[in-house]
């Protein structure tokens, strides 16, 4: 399993990558289940997954999108004139249960996550998560809230700079890496993807063979910025409550953070009520409300040779019980 993933190529030099849905036909044929029922696309993105989604929908069939970023909905917009059974909701994955009710949903058949970063904001520089095509340094998926990099770089302690590259983004360079940012921002700002790489290239002695040196310091800083950790941790616990009997949740992560907090997550609830080891109880006594719906699910070789920013990825899906 990857620890971390060069999104923007599989290469140093790398090149730009038209936007293709990951795992599109296996995350669509765990979630459908119920033609008839409603579901949530809680990262909408530019609606890859929502229109194969609504493929499989009756016309009784509703789909709820949601995301944080305002291109997106402009995406989604466009996508509910030209279907009345898709809404989007502007905001978090996190309000997806908020989200649900506004429809007057009591209950949700199923709900899909591709989390990480879209490719089109990868390939927009103005936006600031690329580190080979030079943009303000921004990286906020809803440009409108919160810190950008550039913002939470500039007052942001060594200490805390350190804990954000070793814990989101495993860089083992963190403290020298952390040391040179600040060095640089006590000599000028730093405002550009391009001037932060440039930073993180030259405090990384030792470069990782087919991987951007910049890799893991500009995934910590997102991470960071998003809140993205965060969110997950809670978008879990909503989405399990959310569903109805029979219900699933496939949530596609692209790093080991994000897979081993889903693949906990799962775990535990799968496991119910469950007594400590050498506590005498029966299997009967032991409430179980939701199972694991096959194993781990990677992209296929032919998906990675179309696109490789699929390499990563790893879905997961869980259901409900009645």
């Amino acid at each position: 399993m990857a620890t971390s993933v060069d999104i923007e190529s599989g290469s140093e030099n790398g090149s730009g990558v038209a936007h293709l849905t990951v795992l599109l036909e296996e995350a669509v044929a765990e979630l459908v289940k119920d033609k008839s029922g409603v579901y949530i696309d809680g990262t909408f993105g530019r609606g890859g997954h929502s229109r194969k989604i609504l493929g499989e929908l009756t016309e009784e069939g509703r789909l709820l999108g949601v995301d944080k970023d305002p291109e997106a909905i402009l995406s989604g917009e466009a996508l509910k004139k030209e279907d009345a059974r898709f809404s989007i909701h502007h905001g978090s994955f996190k309000e997806l249960d908020d989200a649900a009710k506004e429809q007057g949903w009591e209950g949700v058949t199923g709900i899909l996550l591709d989390l990480g970063v879209s490719s089109p904001q990868i390939d927009d520089a103005s936006r600031g998560f690329s580190f080979l095509n030079d943009g303000p340094l921004d990286m906020r998926m809803n440009p409108e809230k919160g810190l950008s990099a550039q913002q939470w770089i500039a007052c942001a302690d060594v200490k805390e700079i350190i804990t954000v590259l070793k814990e989101y983004g495993e860089e083992r360079f963190a403290k020298r890496i952390a040391g040179a940012i600040v060095e640089a921002r006590d000599k000028g700002v730093i405002d550009t993807t391009a001037k932060l790489q440039k930073i993180v290239a030259e405090a990384n002695p030792a470069w990782e063979k087919g991987k951007n040196p910049a890799t893991r310091a500009f995934q910590a800083i997102r991470i960071k910025v998003n809140d993205e950790l965060t969110d997950l941790e809670e978008v879990l616990e909503t989405a399990a409550e959310a569903l109805k009997p029979g219900g699933r949740l496939v949530v596609i992560s692209f790093h080991s953070l994000e897979d081993r907090m889903v693949k906990r997550f799962m775990r535990n609830k799968v496991k119910g009520n469950e007594p400590p080891a050498g506590v005498p109880v029966r299997e009967d006594q032991i409430e179980r409300h939701f199972a694991l719906v096959g194993k781990a699910i990677k992209p296929s070789k032919q998906e990675v040779e179309r696109n490789v920013r699929s390499r990563s990825a790893v879905m997961r899906v869980m259901e409900k019980l009645g």
